[in-house]
């Protein structure tokens, strides 16, 4: 059988079923319509006809599409339209879970199979409640017993109506505990050694310059200057005195000295 002819007749029945449907349960149902033909529908072809039928509701122009949720396929609105929906189906679109609820339900959800008691012992609190309305929203499921605990309590799963009210196709695509709390997970503060050691040695600079700049008073009261400045002075007054004891000496030749003609007297 083509594909061309298969494909509407798997859309029929997504549309139709009340329930989600997987790709074997297309397959059967398919084969039990055409049982008259020699020809079998095969799994591959039926997945290959899915993935055609996914893209081609993709497209903007169609308001739904075909999704994975509950454990199988349906026909579901797109997320453009839910405001324009919750005018239609009113409070009953806008019910939600309360807290209690919801706690005892992600401790299911993550820890199942669990007893009640486990749950009471995680939460802290008693959980009859809890549990008795999600029983009631068919949210989770009695799945059996504990046979090796004391009294053989009831262990507690999610149901598909779980999965079909979060819209996930199976628990495993449940957000893993560290995606949820990656936001609250504070980072530590990384201290590079090279720049803690640089700060230690302007330190050091800082207090060297200050030690080098610091003028201390003498038993006398006088000021005296930094050691640097102290030779410098040094340098400057031996210089001093060395000019002071050996001033230069004026030239021993006298500049010659002009006098006005003289003219003897006459007899």
């Amino acid at each position: 059988m083509e594909l061309s002819t298969i494909i509407p007749h798997i859309e029929a029945l997504i549309f139709a079923s009340d329930k989600p449907l997987t790709a074997l349960d297309i397959v059967e149902l398919i084969n039990n319509a055409f049982a008259f033909l020699e020809e079998r529908v095969t799994l591959d072809q039926v997945e290959s006809c899915i993935e055609g039928i996914k893209e081609k509701y993709a497209s903007e122009f169609y308001p739904f599409e075909i999704r994975e949720s509950g454990g199988g396929l349906q026909f579901l609105t797109k997320k453009d339209y839910h405001k324009t929906l919750a005018q239609l189906n009113g409070d009953k679109f806008l019910k939600r879970l309360s807290t209690a609820a919801l706690e005892t339900l992600a401790i299911v959800a993550y820890k199942q199979p669990i007893t009640k008691g486990e749950i009471e012992a995680i939460r802290g609190v008693n959980s009859d409640y809890s549990v008795q309305k999600l029983l009631e929203k068919e949210l989770i499921v009695i799945t059996g017993r504990n046979e090796a605990l004391p009294g053989h309590p009831l262990v507690y799963s999610t149901s598909k109506n779980f999965m079909d009210y979060f819209g996930i196709n199976t628990t495993a695509d449940l957000p893993k505990i560290k995606e949820v709390l990656a936001d609250q997970l504070v980072e530590g503060t990384i201290i590079n050694p090279e720049d803690f050691a640089s700060k230690q040695e302007y330190v050091a600079d800082e207090e060297t310059t200050a030690s080098e700049n610091t003028m201390t008073i003498n038993e006398e009261g006088k000021l005296i200057e930094p050691t640097v400045e102290v030779e410098e002075t040094d340098e400057a007054t031996e210089e001093t005195n060395t000019e002071e004891q050996n001033p230069e000496e004026p030239n021993s030749e006298k500049p010659d000295t002009e006098y006005p003609d003289h003219k003897e007297p006459k007899a």
